[in-house]
């Protein structure tokens, strides 16, 4: 692995920026727009809305071991992110290489970001409002963790959602500022594809949950595909989960070395 696919922790912290596509954005709901031309959508039924929140993932802990390519304009690597979560509280990660070297580890909690890059020696440590300069300030800790399971974004389960149904489920679409989003949720009400876009830029992100597997209860992706395009900067991230756990007992370590530098 090259060296600077960790350069700053970026890495870690790119995948926590795929939730938004937009930097220093804030995701306030607002209607749709519309057009007297053509036959108006209707916003999605409480009762629906709430069908779908209810059918999302609930747990206590998560753990998942995810076979994963991380593609950075254009150069891939083969990585193994070992995934561990405490709903609502905390969410770390360590990402290995082939050779089965651990390169990085990162807890993420509601008020904090900490990381360590052990290709480089160096750490970081920042409030959870750090992600804001990816994200902007309306992505909270809960939608990092919707992301890693597969869960619809919170932001885009809102009453202003446009619905549209079909054989195949349901689309919810509507704006987000001045991004448009859709939302394809399956027949089991689980979500299969995330689309955000601003139309005013080449930005867009993408997310497709496929290969749903039983586990524990559940029922989880264990194919989670990301694709994000900002400008000229291009990510794209393909997990597949090879092992995951639900309510069980789990450790977090984490510490920073002696001698680590922060990133800059």
């Amino acid at each position: 692995m090259e060296k600077n696919m960790l350069n700053k922790l970026l890495v870690v912290f790119g995948i926590v920026g795929l939730v938004s596509c937009k930097a220093h954005r804030q995701l306030v709901s607002t209607p749709a727009r519309s057009d007297s031309s053509k036959t108006a959508i209707p916003v999605i039924p409480e009762s629906k809305l709430h069908e779908i929140k209810a059918a999302q993932l609930n747990f206590n802990t998560f753990s998942g071991r995810a076979k994963t390519t991380l593609s950075i304009n254009g150069k891939s690597n083969d990585v193994t992110m070992n995934i561990r979560i405490s709903k609502g509280q905390k969410i770390w990660i360590s990402i290995t290489a082939l050779a089965g070297i651990e390169v990085a580890r990162a807890v993420i909690t509601p008020d904090s970001i900490k990381a360590v890059n052990k290709l480089q020696d160096l750490y970081l440590k920042k409030p959870f409002s750090y992600i804001y300069k990816y994200t902007g300030s309306s992505i909270d800790y809960n939608s990092v963790e919707a992301l890693f399971v597969g869960n619809a974004i919170p932001q885009l389960l809102n009453g202003d959602a446009k619905m549209q149904t079909d054989s195949t489920g349901v689309a919810l679409s509507g704006n987000l500022d001045e991004l448009v989003y859709k939302l394809v949720i399956g027949p089991d009400l689980k979500a299969r594809e995330t689309d955000l876009n601003d139309p005013s830029q080449p930005q867009s992100l993408q997310v497709n949950n496929s290969a749903f597997i039983p586990v524990a209860n559940r029922t989880l992706p264990s194919q989670v595909d990301i694709s994000s395009v900002a400008g000229l900067k291009k990510l794209r991230m393909n997990m597949h989960y090879v092992r995951a756990d639900f309510d069980q007992p789990l450790e977090y370590p984490f510490n920073i070395p002696t001698g680590y530098e922060e990133a800059k």
